[in-house]
């Protein structure tokens, strides 16, 4: 019996601004390496889900919590012979800082960053499952999905013990945010690699190997994937793809079909179609 066809289903929640749920079943396809906006918090549901992330590779079983921090690296795709199934819920760092922050008593960890990928706890798994049933089955106030989320939030401040505040940037780190800074203000430009790296202050070499090693991906790659999440936002704006592709410039509609679909597995029309309908 031949398998399945891969399936993508995205889901915006009416409540709470840019929150996106994906539903996906994965039987023929594989994501590239790319970086979300948000934070991300999945749980596989059937099949097992092997993924590259934080320098290693995972396999995460049914029941297993997946989670990203914003800009972590990462890729995915079916393991074994089953079918891959998994919910994710993408939550935008800007809904989630206020929680943080109460959740751990301190204003300063608006930007918790937690520490695991794999997470095998119950309690997270329900509370992700239940925001994902309230936008999917669009059921449920406002408040319910805020207390999902705060839920989810509290169980991972739970789970990474006392809050310890950052330390200091380092200087190669605060040179790579220079670069990243640059790229996210030229996004519709033509951009060089001496441009990039002359903006974080580093020889192209230097540039290129600190990259690479702090991303996990080449900062061609980043620059594709910023692209792509710019080019997802116009979308959910409706701006039809024949004027995306042209302003985050991809060589034709095809070109940006086919990077689209490498990490969304859908094309921008039908994308744009399932989020704004």
């Amino acid at each position: 019996m031949a398998k399945q066809s891969s399936q993508f289903d995205y889901f915006k929640s009416q409540h709470i601004p840019e929150l996106t749920v994906l539903q996906a079943a994965l039987s023929d396809f594989s994501y590239d390496r790319h970086a979300h906006e948000e934070y991300a918090f999945g749980v596989t549901l059937a099949g097992r889900q092997d993924f590259f992330s934080g320098g290693q590779f995972h396999r995460s079983p049914p029941g297993n919590v997946i989670q990203f921090n914003p800009e972590e690296v990462h890729d995915g795709q079916p393991g074994g012979e089953s079918t891959l199934g998994y919910v994710m819920v993408y939550v935008p760092p800007t809904q989630l800082e206020a929680l943080f922050a109460d959740a751990v008593g301190c204003e300063r960890a608006g930007r918790f960053r937690s520490n695991e990928i794999l997470i095998p706890d119950p309690a997270l798994r329900s509370a992700i499952l239940d925001l994902a049933h309230f936008v999917t089955g669009q059921v449920g106030s406002r408040i319910d999905q805020e207390h999902a989320l705060y839920q989810m939030v509290t169980r991972l401040v739970q789970r990474a013990g006392k809050f310890q505040p950052g330390s200091t940037v380092s200087r190669p780190d605060a040179l790579l945010l220079r670069a990243k800074d640059y790229i996210l203000a030229h996004l519709e430009e033509d951009m060089s690699l001496d441009a990039i790296s002359q903006a974080a202050h580093l020889s192209k070499y230097h540039f290129l190997r600190l990259f690479r090693q702090q991303f996990g991906i080449t900062p061609h790659q980043y620059v594709l994937n910023c692209r792509i999440n710019a080019a997802r936002n116009a979308l959910e704006a409706g701006v039809v793809p024949n004027e995306v592709a042209f302003r985050y410039g991809f060589v034709d509609l095809s070109h940006f079909n086919r990077r689209f679909k490498r990490i969304y597995g859908m094309t921008p029309y039908q994308y744009q179609r399932s989020v704004t309908n």
